[in-house]
């Protein structure tokens, strides 16, 4: 199918081939292993998705998302999410101020943190549902609105929301319909061994690596735009339909198994999302078009927060990537 793409893509895919390797290297400085984790958070940028990450504290989320906006050359804000926190000091607030050459009083705007390319929202689930929903909002929309005015958030828009799996007392949890406009549900493990030695070795010495800086904000964009030229097969697509078509119970595509164990499956933003996320797997791996097992290699991510186990699935401890794990292997 390399025939459909012209010569323009087939250059930025190779410049995208070579920019990843390097991004790569760059982050691999700062950060040892999680190269899984990475790769998923580039894809979700590419894809112009949003990610979801789980992990316990402590793993270097910060540090992993920031060190990434340093290689591509973002602007990166960190938002702690907490009980007392409000929409205005995510999307920004109006001041009263005094026109100087007037003497008249004037109404100012001042931008929150959410005017950024990347945003870590951490311990998303720690603050109310409507300040959530500030952030949400602007997820979809990428624009805020203040006073009867709107303005556009900065492109690229990529937002990390983390989770705590572990303290679960006063928190919010997202209601399906907004976990649902994350591309990515991703878990971060703990290191292994020998890279925890490789951890404490490099941290605990007075020198701190100098990141480079890879590709630019308008490179991104170009990327983006790639993402959605690169042509599908109609097989391809079918097979992502059927399977998200798959996790949804009372269908007649449906099999017992999903019938028995699911409540509500994933919606038509989900085979949009393993398309786009397959293109990108495609794309790295100097691919022109993506085939089924690059879907397959995004299911997991793109499914398992989309996907709502009954009680039944909960008495068997099954869980949502027990589900997939068998639809793929069906």
């Amino acid at each position: 199918m390399s025939e459909n793409v012209n010569k323009k893509d087939l250059e930025l895919l190779e410049a995208l081939q070579t920019g990843y390797s390097e991004i790569l290297n760059e982050v691999n400085k700062i950060i040892v292993g999680q190269e899984n984790i990475i790769r998923n958070l580039i894809i979700s940028l590419l894809s112009k998705g949003h990610c979801l990450l789980i992990g316990v504290p402590g793993l270097a989320k910060t540090l992993l998302i920031s060190s990434i906006a340093k290689v591509m050359d973002l602007k990166f804000s960190r938002i702690q999410f907490t009980p007392d926190l409000m929409p205005s000091d995510i999307t920004g607030t109006e001041i009263l101020e005094e026109d100087k050459t007037t003497g008249k009083k004037v109404f100012r705007f001042i931008k929150g943190p959410v005017f950024s390319n990347i945003i870590l929202a951490d311990e998303i689930n720690r603050t109310p549902p409507k300040t959530q929903a500030a952030l949400l909002q602007a997820m979809q929309e990428h624009e805020i609105s203040i006073a009867g005015q709107t303005f556009p958030l900065d492109e690229p828009f990529f937002v990390l929301a983390t989770q705590n799996p572990i303290e679960q007392e006063g928190t919010y949890p997202l209601p399906e319909a907004q976990l649902d406009r994350f591309m990515f549900s991703l878990f971060i493990n703990y290191p292994s061994k020998e890279e925890e030695i490789e951890i404490v070795n490099s941290t605990t010495t007075g020198t701190e690596p100098f990141l480079n800086k890879i590709i630019t904000k308008n490179d991104i964009l170009e990327l983006q735009h790639l993402v959605r030229r690169i042509p599908v097969s109609d097989n391809v697509v079918n097979f992502a339909v059927d399977l998200a078509r798959k996790t949804r119970p009372d269908k007649n595509e449906s099999s017992s198994f999903v019938n028995d164990f699911i409540s509500w499956g994933a919606g038509p933003r989900a085979s949009q999302y393993l398309i786009l996320g397959a293109k990108v797997v495609a794309a790295l791996n100097g691919r022109v078009t993506p085939d089924i097992e690059d879907v397959k290699l995004v299911a997991k991510p793109v499914l398992r927060h989309r996907i709502v186990i009954n009680f039944n699935a909960e008495a068997e401890g099954i869980t949502a990537t027990d589900i997939i794990n068998k639809l793929l292997s069906t």
